[in-house]
């Protein structure tokens, strides 16, 4: 009896918490007319369904959010691990951050805000933009609007950035170099950067590999390939 009535506050506080940043964060609704806005502004379009390649889809999946298709828009247990970790640390190091949580950010907080309230608002973004859209919408949405590097806004412009090609024609090795670079694009940037860019490869097509999206055959054949 002792712990329940400080659990009881405890769970109405969290509640009052996320009812509130609930109403206070911006609606997804028009996530896409805003992801729309974004790739006009830098010449180039949204992606639909069938422009995404698989290995595409695969290479960010792997790299960034195994468990994208299984999650709804937050990974638990990344939060538990993250949020250790900052503790005995003392920072915001960690980011633990789903595809959805990233698109969360970009879109409406600039990928700037590491405290620990803007983390709170990415979950609870996630979680709004989950509920109206498909896991592929929301990846279709990432992967249009997400700075890879020279310039590039979304894979189809960095397709013709660095190889000069539709994305449609890209090998694997090329798209998982594309997969690879939203961790650091500027430093990444194959152009400025052709050895670190192949070592973020490497890691791409090892993480396929782990999850069996290729083979050790293809994942051998694309690592022996140029960067450019």
């Amino acid at each position: 009896m002792v712990l329940v009535r400080p659990l009881a506050v405890l769970v109405l506080l969290v509640t009052c918490l996320w009812a509130g940043t609930w109403i206070a964060t911006p609606t997804t609704l028009g996530l896409r007319a805003q992801v729309s806005r974004i790739d006009q502004l830098h010449h180039t379009q949204p992606l639909t369904p069938g422009q995404v390649p698989r290995y595409l889809a695969e290479a960010v999946i792997a790299v960034e959010d195994e468990n994208f298709y299984q999650d709804h828009g937050i990974n638990v247990q990344g939060l538990v691990r993250a949020a250790t970790y900052d503790l005995a640390h003392q920072c915001t190091c960690q980011g633990g951050s789903t595809l959805t949580e990233q698109l969360a950010e970009d879109l409406y907080m600039n990928g700037s805000d590491r405290s620990i309230w803007g983390r709170w608002v990415d979950i609870v973004l996630a979680l709004k933009i989950t509920d109206h859209l498909t896991k592929t919408q929301i990846l279709d949405a990432y992967l249009s609007q997400v700075y890879l590097g020279d310039g590039a806004v979304g894979a189809a412009q960095a397709s013709q950035s660095y190889f000069h090609q539709p994305l449609g024609k890209d090998t694997l090795a090329q798209l998982a170099l594309l997969a690879g670079l939203p961790q650091a694009p500027t430093l990444l940037n194959p152009l400025t950067n052709p050895e670190g860019a192949r070592e973020r490869r490497a890691a791409v097509l090892s993480a396929m590999l782990g999850l069996h999206y290729i083979s050790g055959g293809q994942a051998r054949e694309a690592d022996a390939q140029p960067v450019l």
